[in-house]
């Protein structure tokens, strides 16, 4: 083995956060551009010489190929051991896993998320912690330091090993363990579940869809729900990870996951239907007919009123955690439960703190995102598995069970309006009109509600005592509604404005089937507040959740 040094110059563009550097691929196609940010992130961790790694990612176009240079740097840097999925492929939750339970230094993932893929689509690499979670932000600044004054990167001349086949191999002088993506991971969920109750569910009868969307998650549903469950065979479609996602949109939401939609609203439906994202985080879960949809933020209020109904949280939750534009109905269920509820910036590392430190156990984003201290990652699938978990214990079907928690605990009317690729100088304009006004704003009555309070979320951290600002906008009125906005960073390019809005029905209170025609009052609002219309010129929403 031979270590190359190769002259380079410093990466100027995008600073990555929590998930990590997101780019064209064909930004990442470019020569020395790859090899400069693996190494920036070994230099920026305190170098690699004697360290386990866990390697993987989603599949998507150039996911082999990264990985193969990933390995001769690791090589290069002196990495002991890389731990790398068959094919290249583990989903972002397997490999928190694969990281807490072998207790590696970290772990390097692959994937845009539910960014699109293909040659001409989206790719992103992110480092995780030992913990498992996302690197924080004193770890991501000093990748970006570096890479601001990079001037070579280290590789070896050897060629890298096939990753197709499980087994245990050396490159150089550091050893590579290819192993079976699903394996661990099953056992988690093992631990976590009553399998036996889910394999009754189904020998009842009880019929399930679930989308892979052709990304990560296949491989493990159809082992796990379909394999060891006994799901019929085509319970999962979409199973096979492709590397453009079959030229869709990896994103579990009703507008890319139309097919389920469409599935989940025909004559024959099955009983539950449910969708997972591009590297497996995230999730979408469904019941039959035209309302079936449950939003993230009822399904985290849900998921928390019966965990307690699956083994691994059978004796209570520590605490709650959501992020602040999540809808507050969780908020709700936590007092009822008496336990604490956390309102965290969009963000899982923030997550990560209050689950190392045992004051939560659940945690989800309105974003599709919910998980529990079993990895330090959002998971899809383990969403999906804990609402078997409890629909096979309850005995009810997923509409009436969220339909009685309404009635029980009064309905948060809740939706996101996204205005996407909204021209940076616009979004930025628009945002800070917004934050001039905050001090004015309470008081003031805008259609028919009055404003109490108006913010811009700023988040102490009550473990390491940090402070996060500059969140969002908050605009709570008295009534319980809320206008919520900010700008999302996962696109690759403009910006997109998130607007959450929020209406509270209490319990026996009058409810309207149509969410949209049920929040006019709020969407009325939040146009008053930011003009939207003027900023960004958009008379409607790209995309409403």
């Amino acid at each position: 083995m031979a270590i190359i040094t190769i002259e380079t110059t410093p990466i100027k563009g995008q600073k990555p956060g929590t998930s990590g550097l997101r780019k064209k691929t064909a930004v990442f196609r470019e020569p020395g551009y790859l090899e400069n940010f693996v190494q920036c992130i070994f230099d920026g961790v305190g170098g690699g010489a004697g360290k386990t790694y866990v390697v993987g990612g989603d599949g998507r176009f150039f996911n082999t190929e990264a990985i193969g240079t990933i390995m001769r740097i690791a090589a290069a840097n002196g990495a002991a051991q890389l731990i790398i999925g068959q094919d290249g492929v583990l989903s972002t939750p397997a490999v928190s896993n694969l990281i807490r339970k072998y207790r590696t230094d970290g772990g390097i993932i692959l994937s845009a998320s539910h960014n699109p893929g293909g040659e001409s689509g989206d790719f992103g690499i992110k480092f995780n912690m030992p913990n498992g979670g996302p690197a924080p932000e004193r770890v991501t600044d000093a990748i970006y330091a570096r890479t601001q004054e990079i001037a070579a990167y280290r590789i070896i001349d050897d060629a890298p090993i096939d990753i197709s086949v499980i087994g245990d191999f050396t490159l150089g002088n550091m050893q590579i363990s290819v192993i079976d993506p699903v394996t661990d991971y099953e056992a988690l969920m093992r631990e976590l579940f009553d399998f036996d109750a889910i394999k009754a569910l189904f020998a009842r009868g009880f019929t399930v869809c679930f989308d892979a969307m052709h990304a990560v998650t296949g491989p493990y549903a159809k082992r796990i729900l379909e394999g060891t469950l006994g799901a019929p065979t085509g319970s999962v479609i979409n199973g096979t990870p492709s590397p453009d996602f079959g030229g869709g949109h990896p994103d579990p939401h009703p507008v890319w996951a139309s097919q389920l939609v469409e599935i989940m609203t025909g004559a024959h439906a099955p009983d539950f239907g449910a969708a997972s994202d591009g590297d497996g985080d995230r999730n979408m879960i469904i019941g039959k007919g035209p309302d079936g949809f449950v939003s993230p933020s009822d399904s985290l209020a849900l998921l928390t009123a019966y965990a307690h109904l699956a083994p691994a949280y059978s004796g209570g939750l520590a605490g709650v955690a959501r992020s602040m534009p999540t809808s507050q109905a969780v908020d709700i269920v936590a007092k009822r439960l008496g336990i604490p509820c956390y309102e965290t910036p969009t963000g899982w590392k923030f997550f990560g703190n209050l689950l190392d430190d045992g004051k939560a156990t659940l945690c989800g984003e309105e974003s599709a995102g919910t998980g529990s201290d079993h990895v330090r990652e959002k998971d899809g699938l383990w969403a999906v598995l804990l609402w078997l978990n409890i629909l096979a214990r309850d005995g009810r079907d997923i509409c009436q069970l969220r339909s009685d928690h309404w009635h029980d605990f009064g309905r948060n009317y809740y939706s996101r309006h996204d205005y996407e690729n909204v021209p940076t100088e616009a979004a930025d304009a628009l945002m800070a009109k917004v934050r001039s006004r905050l001090s004015n704003l309470p008081g003031t009555v805008m259609c028919g509600m009055k404003i109490e309070s108006a913010d811009d979320f700023a988040y102490l951290d009550p473990v390491d005592g940090s402070l996060t600002e500059r969140q969002g906008v908050r605009v709570q009125f008295g009534d319980g509604s809320r206008v919520v906005m900010r700008l999302s960073g996962t696109g690759t390019q403009g910006a997109t404005l998130r607007v959450y809005l929020e209406r509270f029905v209490e319990p026996g209170g009058e409810l309207n089937e149509d969410t949209q025609i049920a929040l006019a009052a709020v969407i009325e609002a939040a146009e008053m507040i930011a003009e939207i219309v003027k900023h960004t010129g958009r008379t409607k929403a790209d995309i409403i959740t």
